[in-house]
């Protein structure tokens, strides 16, 4: 059976700007040759109806955790995140890391969160899905700290330079690059996206946020993955038939999904 084209490797269906018109979101995203998406997990709070979105659609899986950029929210346990990863559809841990662009004072808290994450990822054997913002430094050496190698997973949105790039890297991290590659200001970025090895490397949309170019300001969805993986293609000087394939090769090998390729596709 012939694998899906396109995965968007991490978007939020279950938010307001998405929920409403869901069946109509799921029928653009397979329209436009997008074969899976992950529906990202930012709260406790929200994992149910997460959940219940994976269980409803078969072309989307979902992943357990809480966002480092929220704070008034139930914390979780590694116990916890783990029991609830314990399900078919729900294949990553996350999206968890750190957040340090509109914080100030203690932010131990962030730091404490994101050990259980790393720890809970080890534990059920499912890998991370990595947030950092102003603050790579810490994020790569609590990583290293709790041997996140062990778990594995992937650095979402990637906005940062080539040596952190690296550092991920080392530690056998994929790297995901988002609708701001397509951003003209964004040359920086492009060039890390030119340097990613072809088999460590992930699209992903962020939906509702972050819309690509041509639909920048837009409410972004899965079905606009298709113009970062185009973007990234003109980048490499390759087509969007390779980094389809390999991107969505990528997907299933670093989430173990062998398995399901029947029902992903």
């Amino acid at each position: 059976m012939k694998q899906p084209l396109l995965v968007d490797s991490h978007c939020h269906l279950n938010f307001p700007e998405l929920i409403g018109d869901i069946e109509g979101v799921i029928k653009r995203m397979v329209a436009n040759g997008v074969g899976t998406a992950l529906c990202a997990c930012v709260s406790l709070g929200e994992f149910p109806s997460i959940r219940a979105l994976a269980e409803s659609f078969p072309n989307v899986l979902a992943s357990v955790g809480v966002h480092p950029d929220s704070e008034c929210v139930e914390e979780p346990t590694t116990e916890q995140l783990v029991m609830l990863s314990d399900h078919s559809r729900v294949v990553a841990i996350g999206e968890t890391g750190l957040d340090y662009y509109r914080r100030e004072g203690d932010l131990a808290w962030q730091r404490s969160r994101f050990r259980k994450h790393i720890c809970a990822a080890r534990e059920a054997r499912k890998p991370l899905i990595v947030h950092t913002r102003a603050a790579a430094d810490d994020t790569l050496r609590i990583m290293r700290e709790e041997r996140a190698f062990e778990a594995g997973g992937v650095m979402h949105c990637f906005t940062e330079g080539w040596d952190v790039a690296a550092a991920a890297l080392e530690m056998g991290f994929y790297v995901s690059f988002s609708g701001i590659v397509t951003f003209r200001n964004a040359g920086a970025l492009k060039e890390v996206a030119r340097r990613i090895p072809l088999n460590r490397l992930l699209i992903e949309t962020d939906a509702p946020y972050l819309a690509p170019v041509p639909h920048r300001g837009k409410t972004n969805e899965p079905a606009f993955v298709r113009h970062v993986a185009e973007e990234i293609a003109r980048l490499r000087g390759t087509s969007l038939e390779t980094i389809a394939i390999q991107t969505t090769q990528n997907f299933m090998t670093l989430l173990g999904l062998s398995e399901l390729n029947r029902a992903l596709q």
